[in-house]
């Protein structure tokens, strides 16, 4: 019988699959459970862009929106009842997960709204309103880290809400949002509440790296600069550093006193981890950030390449020396990869919005198909 890679990945290197993929067919079907027993996955992650597919694909949502729409909701309402539905549902799926784990795994997470990204306050609330509304321990609420994102992040974590925090790129963003973690941590612990179902994931984001880096490699090289060596290399290379600067961070004798108190270290989660260079291997940002303490949230295609063909060492801390002078090679030529990130964290939030806004027009689609379909439009 062939060896399971994704259970693998968990039995010796401590490293958790999820499945960046939900849908109603998916839940009502069995397919996810199925997922999580023979595959082997351990949480899910969604977004906009993956519950606008799942609506408008097939007619798993039309009674509930048919419902909703006879109560005059809103594109924006429908949407948020049927995703929290379906987050429930998952988190219960995935709860003997959660308990076999101490709290430590099993997590289904579900984003604020987009338009809030740069609005600490709104965050705040509608973070609230996610955590009160799927009632599941093993939720993670997914915020951005914006600067108004983080000063969120850091209440909410001490309010107890478990958070993703997603769309980080840069290595001071990641830093910034593990700090964020452990002031909220100290903060509890402080004040005597426990810290030892506190989850947090910093969700940092690998192959968009390497299509914006390369696209200004290739523009060296049309200057006449050697950059063959540093194509494909810069995504990698930029995780690998976050992951030295998360075994710094949290082998910290200021984190210790607060592991000791129960306290559970903040996971890297390698996101954006499909291919998208047909050239690169389809399972390139899974070999190379395989580690302890780490998630790996995939594409379906991406887990079932790398159940066929994947390999399980241990590679995130391998080659910090390579990964630094990927770097220094970059801004050598003139390329700064604090540039890079920061260019795709702007950039990232504008897709965020607009990912949201498809969502919504797909609902509204939906919604008045449906409408015609029963004479009402």
């Amino acid at each position: 019988m062939a060896t399971n890679t994704i259970k693998q990945l968990h039995i010796e290197q401590d490293q958790s699959v999820w499945q960046d993929d939900i849908s109603r067919d998916m839940l009502q079907q069995g397919i996810l459970k199925q997922r999580i027993d023979e595959v082997g996955i351990r949480g899910v992650t969604s977004n906009p862009t993956i519950f606008q597919k799942a609506i408008a694909s097939g007619h798993a949502y039309d009674e509930d929106i048919k419902k909703l729409l006879g109560e005059g909701k809103s594109p924006a309402q429908i949407f948020q009842s049927v995703a929290v539905q379906d987050i429930r549902d998952a988190c219960d799926l995935f709860r003997p997960i959660y308990d076999e784990s101490d709290g430590g795994d099993g997590f289904v997470s579900i984003e604020v709204l987009p338009s809030l990204a740069r609005d600490t306050d709104g965050t705040l609330q509608n973070a609230r309103e996610l955590w009160d509304a799927v009632d599941r321990p093993n939720l993670m609420v997914k915020v951005p880290g914006t600067d108004e994102g983080v000063s969120a992040i850091q209440t909410l974590l001490t309010q107890g809400v478990n958070i993703n925090i997603t769309l980080l790129f840069s290595l001071d963003n990641y830093e910034r949002v593990a700090v964020a973690y452990i002031d909220a941590l100290e903060a509890r612990h402080e004040a005597g509440r426990p810290i030892d179902r506190i989850a947090s994931v910093a969700s940092f984001f690998v192959s968009r790296v390497d299509t914006l880096a390369d696209k200004k490699l290739d523009e060296k090289a049309a200057e006449g600069a050697d950059v063959a060596s540093l194509k494909g290399k810069v995504a990698v290379a930029n995780a690998q550093l976050a992951y030295e600067k998360f075994e710094s961070l949290f082998g910290s004798n200021r984190f210790k006193l607060l592991k000791d108190a129960g306290g559970m270290v903040q996971r890297p989660l390698w996101a954006s981890t499909g291919t998208k260079n047909p050239d690169y291997s389809d399972v390139l940002y899974v070999d190379e950030l395989i580690g302890p303490h780490t998630v790996n949230t995939m594409p379906v295609a991406t887990i079932e390449a790398f159940l066929d063909h994947g390999s399980v060492k241990r590679t995130v801390d391998a080659g910090y020396a390579a990964a630094h002078k990927v770097a220094d090679d970059l801004a050598a030529i003139g390329i700064s990869i604090a540039d890079v990130t920061h260019q795709l964290e702007a950039e990232g939030i504008d897709a965020f919005i607009a990912s949201y806004d498809d969502l919504l027009d797909g609902v509204e689609e939906k919604r008045s198909a449906l409408a015609a379909a029963s004479g009402d439009a």
